[in-house]
């Protein structure tokens, strides 16, 4: 990755987990009574789960509600340098700025992750707010099963895709109320479980890319407006993935950094040796451990189309994945596997028709795939942007960024910009921010309940590719594809004893 794309690359992804975490403070504290209502001795209790660096680059968020206070932490890891980020200082400077520490770990030979340092963070934190009380400091955790037993009123889960349904389902069934990263699981069957759990507990819970900024809400008015005319397509593109991809299983066994647990890391994921190149960061491009660029980005911009749309999980879905080639004794052969997402692919999604809406086709592209490139912008000498989202209908097109900023409306041959709507309303009807649905007990915009089509989707995508890009027919109802019968295999894991789930 040369210099420039990796800027690029930093600044999107900046904008969207920052969009995740400022997604803590779009309540007022005069919804939740003001600070003088919360005093600290009365504050939620949380602990977060997962501490690599998403998990830090969150913090400061959060960490400044006047509403809860973190009381714990858990992860595998203890203490190491070996993360990987956008750049090699980046993060050190966010979380030292935070602090008003510049000197906080100025001399660390990597980028610093485990739960010794953020339980470090915290407590440099609290420790320097006049407002935090009798704080009694942060406890760390290496298991997440130990976590659960304790006191804490919710907790934040912030590790890689693989356990995100394990440790949801358990800390509900602990009465916790619980916020989670995409995606809600990386199985058709785990993220069914997680919704039912959710549904059966009746605990607030929070899905943190849910996106209410308002350019998806502005455009699909506009679409339901008639602006252009009947809706056809819906075309989502990434830059994802932007980590290492690797073709074939590792062969090499490295020994087990020290103060890492491998085995609580694996959870649920049957045995095997010890890699790097199965953590940090890098685990998104396993099938096992990660939901593929898709479920990395693609929740944040295509969260609010599944809501406003009232989609109900797809009746088909179809990939195309990219390959790459190997000699084999001179003889060029493809590498296909099922064990690791390709370089780069499209997935289409069928919806039916419903209501007054007819089917829906929707199409997501990333690993610098694009759309093809409307006439009225070759015409007008422009290109589509490095991401974005592009609405097509009968009579025209609505075009614009990512998560929807930037929009353009194409009719009858001109380009104009989309004019904002007065009464644009960023949150549901009936639901509300994170806060105050944690701390009332209500629903928050992203509800666990509200995300079974959108991760029906997602794992669906995952499992077409996995057989190379085979067409499933969904029969979301009994949960199975009917065509082909042998895609079933993949709508769940194989479990490793004791870690089996269940509703």
């Amino acid at each position: 990755m040369n210099t420039n794309e990796s800027e690029i690359s930093r600044r999107s992804f900046l904008k969207y987990s920052t969009a995740a975490a400022t997604a803590f403070t779009v309540i007022p504290a005069s919804a939740i009574g003001g600070d003088s209502a919360v005093p600290p001795s009365e504050r939620m209790t949380f602990a977060l789960i997962g501490c690599g660096t998403q998990g830090i680059r969150e913090l400061p968020g959060m960490i400044g509600s006047k509403s809860i206070q973190f009381v714990a932490v858990c992860d595998p890891n203890k203490e190491s340098y070996d993360y990987v980020d956008w750049s090699k200082d980046g993060l050190r400077h966010d979380v030292a700025n935070m602090l008003k520490k510049s000197d906080w770990r100025a001399n660390a030979p990597g980028i610093p992750g485990g739960r010794e340092v953020v339980k470090e963070i915290i407590e440099l934190y609290y420790g320097s707010q006049k407002d935090s009380g009798k704080y009694q400091g942060c406890k760390a955790y290496a298991d997440f099963r130990e976590l659960l037993d304790k006191d804490i009123d919710a907790v934040k889960i912030m590790t890689p895709d693989h356990l995100h349904a394990t440790i949801a389902i358990a800390a509900l069934k602990k009465g916790k109320r619980v916020m989670m990263h995409k995606p809600l699981a990386n199985r058709v069957y785990e993220g069914r479980l997680v919704v039912d759990t959710a549904k059966k507990t009746n605990l607030p819970t929070h899905f943190l890319p849910a996106n209410v900024g308002p350019g998806i809400t502005q455009a699909l008015k506009a679409v339901r407006d008639g602006r252009i005319g009947r809706l056809k397509e819906i075309h989502n593109w990434s830059n994802r993935p932007v980590w290492p991809q690797y073709t074939k299983l590792p062969t090499d066994t490295p020994p087990v950094p020290a103060g890492f647990d491998w085995d609580l890391w694996l959870g649920p994921s049957l045995p095997r040796p010890y890699h790097p190149h199965y953590t940090h960061c890098v685990f998104r491009g396993w099938y096992e451990f990660g939901g593929g660029a898709i479920a990395d980005m693609g929740h944040y911009s295509l969260w609010r189309v599944f809501q406003e749309l009232n989609l109900d999980p797809p009746i088909m879905v179809e990939s195309n994945p990219s390959h790459v080639c190997e000699l084999d004794n001179l003889v060029s052969k493809k590498i296909h596997n099922d064990y690791s997402f390709p370089l780069a692919c499209t997935v289409r999604f069928r919806f039916a028709g419903k209501g007054d809406r007819p089917e829906l086709d929707l199409f997501w592209y990333d690993g610098g795939i694009k759309p093809t490139t409307p006439e009225d912008l070759i015409k007008n000498n422009k290109e589509l942007s490095a991401e974005g989202i592009m609405f097509v209908g009968t009579d025209g097109i609505i075009m614009g960024e990512f998560t929807g900023e930037n929009l353009r409306i194409i009719s009858q041959g001109k380009i104009q910009p989309l004019e904002k709507p007065s009464n644009a309303s960023s949150l549901p009807a009936g639901f509300v921010g994170w806060e105050e649905a944690f701390r009332n007990k209500g629903k928050s915009y992203g509800d666990f309940t509200l995300a079974l089509s959108i991760t029906d989707a997602f794992n669906l995508a995952a499992v077409s590719l996995r057989l190379g890009g085979k067409r499933l027919m969904w029969d979301a109802q009994d949960m199975k594809v009917t065509n082909p019968p042998d895609a079933n295999k993949y709508l769940r894991r194989e479990y490793r004893k004791g870690w089996e789930l269940t509703a």
